[in-house]
């Protein structure tokens, strides 16, 4: 039976959050070749597939380990939920900004790279989007954590039903994806219900669901249905829900280690896997320019997917582990105490004389 433990790792989450992890890759990479390509290949038509859960779910299982930590007080909350994403953010979108300073634009594109890297704060930048949404919806809840859960979910459905177009993306993804995280946060208890329950079906009945949920999902994309206000919160739901079960399974029979690997460091693979596909992207392109554009994306998958993870192993257990661990200094609760240490005191008092 599935449960809930405190502290241990949970299979299924990780395996879930490994599927959504190589969706988003498969989906940066598929569009990046076909736009550097200029036409699409035979590839796109599952990411179109993959649309209407795949950020759904990632953001669904974000929130589901939240009420642990809800009650904390702000100055412990406000650190790991808001510095830590924070600290990755700005480390993040300065790595970015100057790589495509260096490789992209050439040397007169520094300016331009700066420019882009002030905007970063107000603006999410590319890929770090998500990393820059966290921490917001975080506060958020903690913030509104005495309005009663049914309102700020009709808020969170009313929002994306909006489809609000600013053209701001701090905005516009809030309304599209807010309801989802909350939704994690809120039913947790009723997830990890439905996780133990799927966990005792028979895997036919499990397998068959999952098909007929596939072709329903194909079905409401083809037909645009999928776009519709209300539409798009169901398949939102049902689709994270299928993503769960898939999880389920393959923890049951401890199927694919390597996909429940990348959802333990699915951070370390979000932060990074635009260096890698870029790179992978560029080179194949220039050396295979006739090949299958399906095939480019999937290798390019790959790279953005197991690049990340050989460059964590390889710094781990260097001075540059700070790239995805952040270290004892980027901590509010060390730094306090390092204020408050008599040494330092007592250093400012002689510096003060």
């Amino acid at each position: 039976m599935v449960t809930k433990p405190l502290t241990s790792r949970i299979d299924w989450v990780d395996y879930a959050k490994g599927i959504c992890i190589v969706l988003v890759v498969m989906m940066h990479s598929t569009l990046g070749v076909e736009k550097a390509a200029g036409t699409v290949s035979w590839l796109h038509n599952f990411i179109d597939w993959a649309r209407p859960f795949r950020m759904p779910d990632f953001f669904m299982i974000s929130g589901l380990f939240l009420a642990s930590s809800i009650d904390k007080p702000w100055r412990e909350y406000f650190d790991s939920k808001v510095l830590h994403f924070l600290y990755f953010y700005v480390l993040w979108l300065f790595l970015q900004t100057i790589f495509k300073a260096c490789f992209v634009c050439g040397l007169d594109g520094a300016i331009d790279a700066s420019k882009v890297f002030l905007t970063g704060f107000v603006e999410p930048f590319g890929t770090l989007w998500f990393i820059y949404l966290l921490p917001i919806f975080f506060v958020v809840i903690k913030a509104a954590r005495k309005v009663p859960p049914f309102v700020m979910f009709v808020a969170g459905a009313l929002l994306l039903s909006a489809r609000i177009d600013t053209g701001w993306l701090l905005i516009d993804e809030f309304a599209s994806r807010f309801v989802y995280f909350y939704v994690g946060f809120w039913l947790a208890k009723n997830i990890f219900a439905f996780a133990a329950e799927i966990n005792a079906k028979p895997i036919a009945v499990i397998f068959a669901g999952l098909v007929i949920w596939a072709f329903a999902n194909y079905q409401m994309v083809e037909s645009g249905l999928s776009a519709l206000p209300g539409f798009s919160l169901v398949l939102g739901l049902v689709g994270a829900c299928s993503v769960v079960s898939t999880g389920v399974i393959l923890s049951k029979f401890k199927a694919a280690n390597a996909l429940r690997y990348c959802g333990q460091n699915s951070i370390v693979i979000y932060l990074s896997f635009f260096l890698f596909m870029a790179l992978s992207r560029t080179l194949l392109l220039r050396l295979f320019p006739h090949f299958d554009l399906g095939w480019i994306s999937l290798i390019v998958t790959a790279s953005g997917v197991i690049g990340p993870i050989v460059l964590f192993w390889l710094t781990r257990n260097t001075k540059l582990s700070f790239l995805f661990n952040r270290p004892e200094w980027a901590k509010l609760a060390k730094t306090l105490e390092r204020w408050h240490s008599p040494s330092y005191v007592k250093q400012l008092n002689i510096k003060a004389r």
